[in-house]
């Protein structure tokens, strides 16, 4: 049943991309809008058939069919209730179901958008590629990672249950559906891409309906990219958030040229600049979300995030080679349409810092593209394996890190075209002297290393410049008679608020890292041990059983006080294996971290446990939240002059948009 009702689902969704990619076409040949509008309603025989599909795989995982391989492979009857919906995604050929999911809701939600332009050239162009998208996963899906495959010999009484470390912590449950959400988001500003380029249509009518998705797509991906880190921090027991990982950078890469697009577009949407630049950068997120799935999908690389069992390497590659050929055939074919007619006068000017923010990003994106292969290259070539590991990334990318956050407090409060010393002068003394002062203090506080100093000290700029930009657009919206919360919630604001949380999750990393502390003590019960300013007492040892879990804990209690912690090390269903499962204590100034390095062998026996004390760490992940908050501010609509309703613009097919008069402040916070 379940295989019948999935196996039917991919095939009909595939039937729908492939027949409605057919009509589209027909219809763009003919120039018939009709037809149009007919290929645009397949978009429905897509969501459905992988609805059903996704409804069948969770079924399977629910009632336990262990017919299917995927769930004899990824499920247990002892799998408590959660992990067996997250059991869709947690190998490869589940986890690709999930994308089709996501993408299928994508395009239901452009159909939508867009229905009452159906019939336009650029919309069916876009929906045309948005087709062969997903034709090619559900190809996927149909045939080399079938999900529904049936077990070969007879079915077993119980599965081998999901991996370990994926149900240990709910995070399981929010971290990959975020990632998707951001992965596949970037279609959607990719498919417009390619529409106005086969169109000629590249004025920017396109980039304001694409830049709200791209977006949406940018602020899943990093908060994504947060909880895998949370996740990491939780569950691995190595008390980090960020080692440099290949499937890590992998995530990161399309995040950095989705931050610079985001940037671009508004030289764009102003002064009809960096429109190649833009088209790009679009092709370039895309393409990095298609290699991305080959890292993580192919086999080609070992690592606790991806699938190393797979034989799909040459398709995505395959893939990602198409895309990168047909963008920047496009590109180059639409060159002399593309050409800008405005320049960047002045560095000294909003699109100058632009530029200069858009080169950061584009090195950085550079540098970590370059560590993340390389080892790839050297083994296809020499069948010898390196290793690039943190020291290479940290090397290359600190300095452009302090180069991002100087730019991020200046370029809000250049004004466009043209700075005036006077200017600068008013908007960047307050943020100055705070950028100074807390150099000073850090100083004051111990801090030692120039790197370190001159990134608080720019966290400090870039802060009080968030905050400056944050009360002008608030006091523009008063001026204006808008009510307390429309003067402050909105694109201009957003983006200000996006900027403080970056500074928070900046300055926390950097203390955590640098003054972070790590050892261990063999304490038997009823002793305490003294360490890094912590009293550590070890009560007793205990074993802890339940139908789905085996752990042996240690209790113990710090500085005499407070509630019990229980550094553990845990068994999951039938495995043998254990793994750690850290004790976590929590509070705005510091973390202490407390893994079970060696467990209590009998009653009265000895353990062996793993300190670490971390300062800040609680504000990355509360940085990430005041990210989230300021890209959900960022998404709010709001009218435009010369703007629809729909989303285009009365200069939709000219090069160059016009620039939209603002009140004086919002200007500044913008961006």
């Amino acid at each position: 049943m379940n295989i019948v009702a999935g196996r039917t689902g991919i095939l009909v969704a595939l039937a729908g991309a492939l027949v409605g990619a057919g009509v589209l076409l027909v219809g763009l040949k003919k120039r018939d809008g009709a037809r149009l509008k007919a290929g645009a309603a397949y978009v429905w025989v897509v969501l459905g058939g992988v609805v059903v599909a996704t409804a069948a795989m969770q079924h399977a995982l629910f009632t336990h069919d262990f017919s299917i391989a995927y769930v004899a492979q990824n499920n247990s009857k002892e799998t408590p209730l959660l992990f067996d919906a997250t059991g869709m995604w947690s190998a490869l050929q589940g986890s690709l179901l999930l994308w089709a999911l996501v993408l299928s809701g994508y395009m239901a939600a452009m159909a939508v958008r867009f229905r009452r332009r159906a019939a336009d050239p650029l919309v069916a162009w876009a929906t045309l590629v948005v087709y062969l998208v997903a034709a090619f996963f559900l190809s996927l899906l149909a045939w080399p990672a079938n999900p529904f495959a049936r077990l070969a010999g007879p079915v077993p009484l119980d599965g081998a249950g999901p991996d370990p470390l994926l149900q240990n912590r709910v995070l399981v449950a929010f971290h990959p559906p975020l990632l998707y959400l951001g992965f596949v988001g970037f279609t959607v500003p990719f498919a417009f891409a390619i529409g106005s380029l086969v169109t000629g249509r590249t004025g920017e009518g396109w980039l304001l309906e694409t830049r709200r998705w791209a977006l949406f797509a940018w602020g899943c991906l990093g908060v994504g990219i947060v909880l895998g880190a949370w996740w990491s921090y939780q569950v691995l027991g190595w008390g980090g958030f960020w080692a440099w990982d290949p499937v890590e950078n992998a995530a990161l890469l399309p995040w950095l040229c989705a931050t610079a697009y985001i940037h671009s577009a508004m030289a764009q949407e102003r002064l009809g600049l960096l429109s190649v630049w833009n088209l790009s950068l679009l092709v370039a997120t895309f393409a990095l979300t298609v290699l991305g799935t080959f890292l993580t999908r192919s086999g080609v690389i070992q690592s606790v995030h991806a699938f190393s069992d797979s034989t799909l390497g040459p398709v995505l590659i395959g893939f990602f080679a198409v895309v990168v050929i047909t963008g920047v055939g496009l590109i180059g074919w639409r060159a002399e349409l593309l050409r800008a007619e405005g320049q960047v006068r002045s560095l000294l000017s909003r699109e100058g810092a632009i530029l200069a923010n858009n080169a950061a990003f584009a090195a950085f994106s550079f540098l970590v593209l370059a560590g993340t292969v390389f080892p790839l290259f050297v083994q296809f070539f020499t069948a010898n394996q390196v290793d690039v590991g943190a020291p290479y990334f940290n090397a290359v990318t600190t300095p452009l890190a302090l180069a991002l956050l100087f730019l991020m407090a200046v370029a809000p409060a250049l004004p466009w075209r043209r700075a005036g010393s006077q200017v600068l002068r008013d908007r960047l003394l307050v943020p100055g002297w705070v950028g100074g002062a807390s150099m000073v203090l850090a100083a004051i506080l111990g801090v030692r290393g120039v790197e370190l100093v001159v990134c608080f000290g720019l966290a400090g700029f870039a802060g009080a410049g968030a905050l400056r930009g944050l009360f002008k657009s608030y006091a523009a919206g008063r001026t204006m008679g808008r009510g307390r919360l429309a003067s402050f919630w909105g694109r201009g604001s957003g983006g200000m608020v996006v900027h403080l949380g970056v500074v928070v999750v900046a300055v926390a990393l950097a203390t955590a890292y640098n003054f972070g502390q790590r050892g261990q003590v063999r304490l038997r019960p009823g002793q305490s041990a003294a360490i890094f300013g912590q009293t550590l007492t070890y009560h007793r040892g205990a074993t802890v059983v339940t139908p789905s879990e085996t752990s042996v804990e240690a209790v113990v209690t710090l500085n005499g006080h407070g509630s019990l912690l229980r550094p553990a090390v845990s068994r999951f269903g039938a495995a043998t294996t254990y793994i750690g499962s850290p004790a976590i204590q929590s509070t705005p100034l510091r973390d202490v971290y407390l893994t079970l390095v060696s467990p209590p062998a009998g009653p009265g026996s000895p353990v062996v446990i793993g300190v670490i004390v971390q300062p800040l760490v609680i504000w990355i992940w509360i940085g990430g939240g005041i990210v989230a908050l300021g890209t959900a501010m960022s998404l709010t609509p709001r009218r435009r002059m010369g703007a629809r309703r729909d989303g285009s613009s009365n200069r939709a097919d000219g090069r160059r948009g016009g620039v939209r008069p603002q009140p004086v402040g919002a200007g500044e916070a913008a961006g």
